[in-house]
Order: C-alpha cells, then structure tokens, then sequence
C-alpha cells in the first residue's frame, strides 16, 4: 500500500500559489527534458489565464520519496470561495502561502478560516522574500496572530514555517539562508502533513468536484473516505436530500502528475475519478450497494448579490451570436449549478429572464464572460445585494474592505470609502504605504474601485471579503453624471462626434453601427442628454473657406465586463455578445423612458 499525503494549497489572490505548484512539478520530474510547458500549468482555461488568478481548483499529484503527494491547487479570490470549501474536504493539510510584504490579506483570513474549521493541518509558507521592503518576520507574527484569532487548536497553532521564493524557486527553513530547490518544503510536508488514514469498512465517498469529458460524460472527483471502491462495482448514490440511487462504476482513474491513470481499485485515502454514475451532483456521496451510509453534506456560505439575466432584445440581435434564444440561455444556467455550487439561479415572471445569484461581481463576471466566448447572447442588469430581515430589522451584507495607498493620496480614498458609507477602523503604515481598513456595505463597494484607482493614479490595492450581515446603511449616493444616449440608429460619424465633444466623454470610435436608446457616452451634468452621432456634414457645392478642418476627436473609453457592471444604473442593460458589449437604456424610445421613468427611482 503506498503512503498518500492529501494537501491543497491556499492563500489570498496573486500570492504564488499556481506558481509554487509549477516548481513542485518541474522538482519532482514530471516532464521530460524535452517537453514545453511554459508558466502557470494549471492555470489551463484563457480566462484565467488572462486575468491571472485561479478559478477552478485543479489536482495534480507528485512522487517525492516514494509518497504519493495529490495536490489540490485553490483560488484566491473570495468570489469563488465555494471552489475552496468544497476542495479542502479532500486535504489532511494545507499549505498556507502568503506574501512576505503584503502579509496576511482578506482572503488569507477566509481560506485560513475554512481550513482551520476543518481541523487540517497547516503548513506557513512566507513566499517572496527576495522581494523588496519584504518583512518576513512580521508576516510571521501576523499569521500566528490571525490563527490565534480564529481559535486554531493547540496543534494547528504550532505549525512550521518556510521561507521562500516559489519564482525563484528555493524554499528553506531560514529565509537569510537561501537554498537552491524547493525540497526543504517537501521534507516539510513529508513530516507534518498526517499520511491519508485508511478506514476499513464498506464504501464511502463524497463528490467534491466534477470534470466533463466529451467521450464519457460527467466524471466524479473526490477522495474515498473508507473502504475501496472497484471497477464494475454496483453501488448507491446518496443525493444531498437523502434518496438513493443504484448504479454501477463503470472505470476508475487516479490522478498521476497532470494526468489521470486507469486503476482498478482505490483504498481509502486516495483522490479518484469515477466514470459511469448517471445523475450525480456535488456534495453527493457514493456509498455500499447494500448499506449505504451518508457523509455530512458540504455547506457552501450562500450568495450575497443577484443579476437580472435576459435573452438580447436589442436591433442587433442574433448578428454575433450562436445561442440566442431563452432555452438555450435556460439550459446554460441550469448546466453551471450543476458544478459551480456558490451559484444559484431562479425563474422570474417573465419566461425570458433569470436572477443569478452569486458570491459577488467576479464570480457573476466570470460567468458572463465564459457564456459569450461560448457564443451565447444574453443582457444583464444592474448587480443588486441580497437584503434580509433579520430579528424584524432590514440588514445588508457587510464587506471588510482593504486598500494599500501611497500616503499623499489616502485622505481622498478615506473621502470616497466615507461617501459610500464605510467606517474606516484601521490607518497604519506598511512599508511606504498606508495601510486602511473599512467596514462597506456590499452596495458601496459596486463602482467604487474605479473612482478609487482614478482617484490615486492606478496605485492603490483594493481587497475586500465578507463579514456578516448587519443593519441597513441608508442610501448610497449613485453615479454622479448622466449618460448619453443615442436617437437614431445608423453609423456613428466623426462630424457628429466632433461637435458634441463638450458635451462629455464617448464610449464609441466614428463608424460604429449604433441604435436607438443605446449609451453612447458620459454626460457632464447628472441628466441623460439624448443626442444624434448618426448625423453627416451637410455638404455643398460651394466651399466656405476654412470649414473642412480636421477633425480631432478624443479616443474613445472602453469599459471592460466588470467596469459596465459597476457603471450601469437600474434602468439600463448590458448588452453582450461575441464580439461587443453595449450598454443600452431598458426601454429604448425616449417617450417610453419618460413614462416609465417612476419605476426606477425607488430602487
């Protein structure tokens, strides 16, 4: 029987941890000499790749030793919080990284939380310490403070540290002492990290996560947590409500490096693959044909934001799409449930349209964002927070929020935190920073990173995670300026744009088809202004001298996905398909605005 240790990395977003992985891969042999793997492995999909982080958890395994090491990499970002705390039910252990300058951030304190809760072992890993100002002693006590905090046992509080650089690629148990490889952290892990307990007994394993092949379907990933499981075995499903359902395994896969291997039976322990079961959601748990027992189903911390979903009704619709149509916008949904267990959809009214809740605006972006790479044409509204009555009171959820600023530009993010109405608790310096800590209304924190990354010329690190649910705030004032929207459908032309620039800021070049109702722009007073881009120079066979100057026209402002999420208001859409995303008005004829302008002013 071969040793198994069972560890999943975490720590707060843009900390090394896909990084650490890389190297642990390349320490332990898993590629040829020959082969080209580039950087980042694991981050395979183009969206996390782009962006940088991680999305989906992800396992490899390595052989150090002769132990067989699954490694369960996680992300960061509390949005996708419920990939975490599904994951780490596979893990005996945790290796904790976090940042040798930015010390212990919101997310390290909620994945830190989750594991701690779950009686893991944990490993500190101080990563970047050839970084400059770095203060790997203080990240040190920070860490065990933060630990102490959320009541780890007497146990988890002695935990070992290694210092290191993952970039670099050395860790070591003295960070003055710089080694030349990462295996000081494996030696660590070897001798920390409880070996995979074997439970005998019959069958046992919960489904924490799901993989899709397009030869076999759906496969089930999770760790057996007593007894084996077979080839061609018959077993029980258990689903979360209790029912059971035969069925029979049809193959087995461990995982081997950054692949799966076949295997015919796997103890008690060990991460697998399970092809064959029809019907399974996460969280279920395959059990004894006979006497099937069930695991404690996963609790996953619910949603704290919805958005309105709906099937593109614009003039343009169905030019860029594949999927247009409501079924196909139903069916979509329906499918990310299945894997993406912080989500949460339900119907509306109207047969066209859907509230999707999520953890927050990247978790909802990052849904968007994959739909319209998949062909899908959808239009969404503006991100509402999910209120609650609480003992007879309105309540809100709450965030902490954090922002590192140069000290020159501090009062001014203090000033538009206050205006949204945060509490600063906290003003310290960090190294030539200043280090602020809020309490925000989720509401607040919508829009707000834009306004503060202009307001400190793109220098301040902004970083927030839930706290709880407390007590309404009152209104939050909105965007400040109105927008600019368009009369007539056609082609933008320069000469109009050109006239109209001291009116505002646009969002689209000349020669872009336009529609009626579209936001063109920026207004520079806080009233929309309906103005006509559409209109060419009137020309004449006489030419007035001096009138054909050139034109010079500011370049446009391109909004990314989450930046239209933040800036859209209560009576607008995004538009998104393929290849655009518009911003548009819900009722596209001015007079129609006019009469229903009442309903949104309420919210």
């Amino acid at each position: 029987m071969q040793k198994i240790r069972n560890i999943a990395i975490i720590a707060h977003v843009d900390h090394g941890k896909t990084t650490l992985v890389d190297k642990i891969l390349h320490s332990c042999a898993i590629f040829r000499d020959n082969e080209q793997t580039g950087e980042l492995i694991l981050d395979n999909n183009d969206l996390e790749r782009e962006r940088g982080i991680t999305i989906v958890s992800k396992n490899v395994s390595v052989m150090y030793k002769d132990v067989k090491i699954n490694i369960i990499d996680t992300p960061g970002h509390a949005d996708f919080g419920g990939e975490v705390e599904r994951v780490l039910k596979m893990a005996d252990g945790v290796l904790l990284l976090c940042d040798a300058f930015e010390g212990a951030m919101p997310q390290t304190r909620f994945v830190t939380q989750k594991a701690l809760a779950l009686g893991l072992k944990p490993i500190v890993v101080v990563n970047k310490v050839d970084k400059e100002n770095c203060r790997p002693e203080e990240v040190y006590e920070q860490i065990f403070e933060l630990f102490f905090n959320l009541e780890a046992t007497e146990d988890q509080l002695d935990f070992p540290v290694i210092y290191g650089s993952s970039k670099q690629g050395w860790m070591s148990t003295d960070y003055k002492k710089p080694t030349t490889d990462i295996f000081p952290l494996m030696d660590a892990i070897l001798e920390n990290i409880p070996p995979a307990p074997i439970a005998e007994g019959t069958l046992q394993m919960q489904i924490t996560s799901l993989d899709y092949s397009s030869f076999v379907g759906r496969i089930a990933i999770g760790r057996v947590a007593r007894g084996t499981i077979k080839e061609n075995q018959p077993v029980s499903l258990v689903k979360r409500d209790g029912t059971i359902q035969k069925s029979r395994i049809k193959e087995l896969y461990t995982f081997e490096g950054l692949g799966k291997v076949r295997a015919t039976e796997v103890s008690s322990g060990d991460i697998c693959a399970v092809v064959g079961i029809e019907g399974f959601d996460i969280g279920d748990t395959i059990a004894d044909f006979e006497k099937p027992e069930q695991l404690e189903v996963i609790k996953i911390d619910e949603p704290t934001m919805n958005m309105l979903f709906t099937i593109n009704t614009s003039p343009f619709f169905g030019k860029e799409g594949k999927f247009v149509t409501s079924r196909h916008l139903r069916d979509r949904l329906y499918k990310e449930m299945e894997k993406n267990l912080a989500l949460k959809v339900v119907e509306t009214e109207s047969p066209d349209s859907y509230l999707v809740y999520g953890r927050g605006i990247l978790h909802l972006s990052v849904l968007i964002e994959t739909m319209r790479r998949e062909g899908y044409e959808l239009q969404v509204g503006q991100p509402q927070v999910i209120v609650k009555e609480i003992n007879g009171v309105k309540c809100e959820p709450v965030e902490t929020l954090i922002v590192d600023v140069p000290g020159d530009v501090a009062g001014k993010v203090i000033e538009l935190v206050t205006q949204r109405k945060g509490d600063l608790l906290i003003m310290e310096p960090k190294g030539d920073l200043q280090h602020l800590e809020f309490d925000i209304p989720a509401r607040g924190i919508i829009g707000l990173r834009n306004n503060v990354l202009t307001a400190t010329g793109g220098e301040a690190i902004m970083a927030h995670r839930f706290k709880a649910y407390e007590p309404w705030k009152g209104q939050i004032p909105g965007r400040l300026n109105g927008v600019l929207v368009s009369m007539d459908t056609g082609k933008t032309t320069a000469f109009a744009i050109d006239k109209l620039q001291d009116r505002g800021r646009f969002h689209v070049d000349p020669g872009v088809d336009i529609y009626e109702g579209q936001v063109l722009g920026e207004h520079i007073r806080d009233n929309d202004l309906v103005i006509n881009l559409t209109k060419g120079k009137q020309l004449t066979n006489m030419r007035a001298s001096g009138s054909d100057t050139n034109v010079r026209i500011a370049p446009a402002i391109k909004f990314s996905l989450e930046e239209s999420m933040e800036y859209i208001q209560a009576d607008e859409y995004i538009e998104v398909t393929p290849q655009s995303i518009r911003l548009r008005k819900i009722y596209l004829n001015e007079n129609e605005r006019k009469i229903n302008a009442k309903k949104f002013i309420s919210q």
